[in-house]
Parts: structure tokens; C-alpha cells; sequence
């Protein structure tokens, strides 16, 4: 990863810092964009003092997505790799659900993959190997009671994915998606005490399959959906 920039949204959660600090200690140059206002402690010091953080952003606004990713070609002066893991969750079944948890999840994980992605495009493009990994689900591939607005907005992520594939095939530009399961974050941990946490996915083993699909190795490698479930 050494000489290529990286920006990575929601780069301040637990598995965006992850990410972040596995592609900074592999030599890439660091962007970490999040809606919170200040990295968590520790984390630019981490990413050591070449690394952009760029919080309170909110990227579900097109113009904040597009004056990011200026920011990051200014200081860089390249832009190689974007990974999209900005987004959220949130149960809701549809039986007396409402349609603020549909808006909700379609701005939190669609429009700011869509956002991040059109911003990052030209310089994409402008290096000549570009990558776009985007974080889906599994669970989007057949949503659980209680999944419908949050699975319905990551497949749709996974139909952009797909389709901004074969747009970009010309271009020199791969655009390719993970599908974890559960994460092993600390959230998820106090959400699911009483689970084995060894059988789900550790943050930075879905980095290194993100940063693989990122490398020269996986030039070949376009408009795939993989899945990273651990044992779930």
C-alpha cells in the first residue's frame, strides 16, 4: 500500500479506526472522514502525523462530500482508494413502522456511499488503478424480521456496487463490496452478551480483505460482492 492515499468514511467507528490504522501500518497514506466531530483518542497519533482526519462531516450532503475529497487530493495530491463504511443500523419491522427509519437508512448507508463515490470519481479515475470497496451486508442477501429498512438500503449499495462496476470497467477503476456478518465491536457486544464473540468478524480481518481488494493483486477483481462471515 505504500505511495497510494486511502480514504476511508467512516473512519472514526470501531471498524473504520480499524481499517484506518491496518492500511496506515501497511505504508498507505490516510483520509478518515466521519459525521463525529473529533477521531476517538489516541487515533491520530496512530495513523501518525502524514494522516487527514476531516470530522463532522456529513455525507449524506453531496457539496460536503465533494469538498472533502478536494481536501484530501490537496493535501495528497492523489486519491487511489475509497472505502465506504459510513453507515448504520437500525431494527424496525414494518408493521407499524414508519417511514423515518426507511429515510433513515437509505441517507446513513446509500446516499453516502453514492455521495462518497461521485466525489472520489475524478481523481479515481485520474490515478489509473482506482478502487472502490463498499461495506454491504449479509444480511441483505435475505433480511430477518425487524431488517427491512436496513437491508433494503445495503442492497441497494449492492446494486451500486454492481452497476458502478461495469460503468467504470473501461476506466481502470474496480469497484467491489463486502458482506460481513456480525462485527466484533463493542457495541454489538453489549447488544449480544451471552454470544460467542470468536465466531464473528474481527475488524481487522474484514480490513484485510478490504485492503487486498484494493492492492495491484486484485486488478481483476470487479463488481464482486464478497462475503466475510467468520463462523456466523
Amino acid at each position: 500500500m505504500k505511495g497510494k492515499t486511502i480514504v476511508i468514511t467512516g473512519g472514526f467507528g470501531a471498524l473504520g479506526s480499524a481499517v484506518c490504522e491496518v492500511a496506515a501500518a501497511r505504508g498507505a497514506s490516510v483520509a478518515a472522514l466521519d459525521h463525529a466531530p473529533a477521531p476517538p483518542e489516541g487515533m491520530a497519533e496512530r495513523l501518525g502525523r502524514d494522516a487527514l482526519t476531516i470530522g463532522g462531516l456529513d455525507l449524506a450532503s453531496a457539496d460536503a462530500a465533494t469538498k472533502a475529497m478536494a481536501e484530501v487530493k490537496a493535501k495528497f495530491g492523489r486519491l487511489d482508494a475509497l472505502f465506504n463504511i459510513a453507515g448504520g443500523f437500525q431494527w424496525e419491522a414494518v408493521e407499524g413502522g414508519t417511514d423515518d427509519a426507511w429515510a433513515r437508512m437509505y441517507a446513513l448507508n446509500l446516499k453516502t456511499t453514492l455521495n462518497a463515490c461521485r466525489a472520489a470519481l475524478p481523481f479515481l479515475v485520474e490515478s489509473g488503478a482506482g478502487r472502490i470497496v463498499n461495506v454491504g451486508a449479509q444480511s441483505a442477501l435475505h433480511a430477518a424480521s425487524g431488517f427491512g429498512p436496513y437491508a433494503a438500503s445495503k442492497s441497494a449499495v449492492h446494486r451500486l456496487t454492481e452497476a458502478l462496476a461495469n460503468e467504470l470497467k473501461q476506466k481502470g477503476v474496480t469497484v467491489n463490496a463486502v458482506l460481513p456478518s456480525i462485527i466484533d465491536t463493542p457495541a454489538n457486544r453489549r447488544d449480544m452478551p451471552k454470544a460467542d464473540f470468536s465466531r464473528w468478524v474481527a475488524p481487522a480481518d474484514l480490513a484485510a480483505v478490504m485492503l487486498f481488494l484494493a492492492s495491484d493483486e486484485a486488478k481483476a477483481i470487479t463488481g464482486a460482492l464478497i462475503p466475510v462471515t467468520g463462523r456466523v
